[in-house]
């Protein structure tokens, strides 16, 4: 028996186990779900160790709890951590799904449940290869450990503190993260960069109170324009961010860099189309995929102040407020960031108006892995073996906060290893998992930590 055959005679069992896994409703963000959140750990705690992995635990955190465990008998070889998540999105809204979200139903091959792509079936994928290798080999290629977290859909607040404080526990020297996808069912593709975040709110305050617009306009300052002249005085009209020092720390596109993005496709017609716009618009210099992909970015997410219902109201706000996200790139921090905002607003304030910019939660560190590290030539070539091809090297606009975390905590760069795709209504009414992908990605895992090895 080889562990390829022994996973294909267990394809039933695991698509069982798959759908009692995704009837679990581990809903991190809602307090009423916490218990099913602990109920997700437990099953989860438990698949590990029938998997033949030992130490197997449930961390506490403060919050929903993170599972570890671990394979540590292959000496000399590389130590590898496998991340994923079991906490799911919210459901809303409930009338939208063909089936309910958690009661798991399987059409066309495809299992739909909340969960299902991201993260329940890409996280239970390398705990049966790793089992299928211990069934028929008797030993892994590698060490092996696994961080198998409750609370990613939240932000993962508790788990800085958990992974500074447990950093001999979990030492390693390669992160392999089953939480993310490939570029579509025949292209993959491997992500080497998640941007990072930094939020903010400005406050304008003016007069006391509202004041009658004839009487005190002209005199008195409007707190609507001082927001508006504050938060065009950030970019330019060409769309660069004119905020001092913001690009300072930023490592500049290399001509491999640019290589790297020009062959992922990106049909700008039907771009324009898909999103209802007539125009894009990308930083001078750059195309717009490699701005999406790796410029920082500044944005005004909501603004508001004074009058706003129906008809004509002739008074002068006592108050504006906007807030505002950065997208950041390698190497900008998101305090620094916060700070040279606050004093661009500073220096920029109108007379006659009070201003304070106050940052908001979920603060993240960009993450880049060079394209030539060993665990992503490892990944290209079963890429290469099991596709035919060679993976994209993609970057993408979103936050991962976990990788920057391993690697500044631990040491360790986070290869992304997974199988979802994009059409699978992640976050959405209706998400679903292509039970395809749910085998090979077993098959997968396998090639690869024999590859490691």
């Amino acid at each position: 028996m080889t562990w390829e055959t022994y996973l294909e005679e267990q394809q039933s069992r695991y698509q069982e186990e798959l759908l009692q896994f995704l009837s679990i409703p581990s809903i991190s963000a809602l307090p009423a779900h916490a218990d099913a959140v602990q109920q997700a750990a437990r099953w989860v705690a438990v698949r590990p160790t029938s998997a033949g992995l030992e130490n197997v635990q449930v961390l506490p955190t403060g919050g929903h709890p993170v599972v570890y465990g671990e394979w540590l008998h292959a000496p000399g070889k590389a130590t590898v951590m496998i991340y994923g998540h079991f906490d799911t999105q919210p459901a809303d809204p409930l009338d939208l799904w063909t089936s309910p979200p958690f009661e798991p139903e399987v059409r066309n091959d495809r299992v739909y449940a909340r969960g299902a792509s991201d993260d329940k079936g890409n996280m239970l994928i390398p705990i049966l290869a790793v089992e299928a290798l211990l069934q028929a080999e008797g030993a892994l290629p590698v060490n092996v450990k696994f961080f198998l977290e409750g609370q990613e859909e939240i932000g993962s607040p508790q788990l800085s503190t958990l992974i500074a404080s447990q950093r001999n526990l979990l030492a390693c020297d390669l992160v392999l993260s089953a939480d993310g996808g490939q570029y579509n069912e025949d292209q993959p593709a491997l992500l080497i960069a998640f941007k990072g975040l930094a939020g903010a709110q400005i406050d304008v305050y003016g007069a006391r109170t509202d004041l009658h617009s004839g009487l005190y306009g002209g005199a008195v300052a409007n707190p609507i324009h001082a927001l508006v002249f504050l938060l065009d005085s950030m970019r330019s009209p060409e769309g660069k961010i004119l905020v001092e020092g913001f690009y300072d720390a930023v490592v500049p596109l290399s001509p491999e860099d640019r290589a790297a993005i020009a062959p992922i496709p990106f049909d700008e017609k039907t771009y324009k189309e898909t999103i209802g716009v007539d125009a894009l618009v990308a930083e001078l210099g750059y195309t717009s995929p490699e701005h999406v992909a790796a410029r920082p970015t500044l944005e005004v997410n909501g603004i508001w102040g004074g009058f706003q219902g129906e008809g004509i109201k002739t008074v002068l706000p006592h108050e504006a407020h906007a807030k505002i996200t950065c997208r950041l790139v390698a190497n900008q921090d998101p305090a620094t960031i916060i700070d040279l905002i606050t004093r661009h607003v500073e220096r920029y304030t109108p007379p006659g108006v009070q201003v304070t910019v106050n940052p908001l939660p979920g603060a993240a560190k960009p993450y880049l892995i060079p394209v030539d590290h060993w665990g992503n030539r490892a990944a290209e070539a079963v890429h290469m073996e099991m596709y035919g091809k060679a993976p994209y090297f993609r970057r993408i606009g979103g936050s991962l906060p976990i990788c920057e975390l391993f690697l500044s905590l631990l040491g360790a760069y986070t290869v992304n290893f997974a199988f979802a795709l994009p059409d699978e209504q992640q976050h959405a009414p209706n998400e679903f998992f292509r039970l395809s992908s749910f085998r090979h990605g077993q098959k997968a895992y396998g090639r690869l930590l024999h590859t490691l090895g």
